[in-house]
């Protein structure tokens, strides 16, 4: 069995600000970084979605590996990839869900754990807006 090394980055470095020194965040940078915080549910969605990636490119043979090189079970692991099996637009919902300013997140995994196990996408997202208590 092999090792892969695998690293996920959220933005690359930029070659020529490699060696400077960080600079005060600007006024804009400021107001994004108070302005709340990302849903973990969003965040999860953005590892389920990169974690399949790293799959079918090979970089990771299967779910196993993922879990084994994140130190989670493979229980963990299966909860976030069934997050895949939502219908799209609710994945793309879920991630540009607004941010949180306090508080509990408004959506959790718990929440869509029974959502992923229903096959059909009209049915998922049905309950979707009554999750969320909008009427479509």
């Amino acid at each position: 069995m092999s090792c892969h090394d695998v690293e996920c980055t959220l933005a690359p470095r930029r070659p020529d600000v490699a060696n400077e020194k960080p600079s005060r965040p600007t006024g804009l940078v400021q107001a994004t970084m108070s302005a709340g915080r990302v849903p973990r549910i969003a965040r999860l969605m953005a590892l389920a979605l990169r974690f399949e990636h790293l799959v079918q490119s090979g970089t990771v043979r299967h779910y196993a590996e993922l879990a084994r090189l994140g130190q989670v079970s493979r229980a963990r692991v299966t909860q976030i990839m069934n997050l895949l099996h939502l219908a799209p637009d609710i994945q793309e919902a879920i991630l540009f869900l607004p941010r949180v300013h306090s508080g509990r997140d408004p959506v959790h995994l718990d929440h869509l754990q029974a959502l992923t196990s229903i096959l059909d996408w009209r049915m998922q997202r049905r309950r979707w807006h009554e999750m969320l208590g909008t009427a479509r």
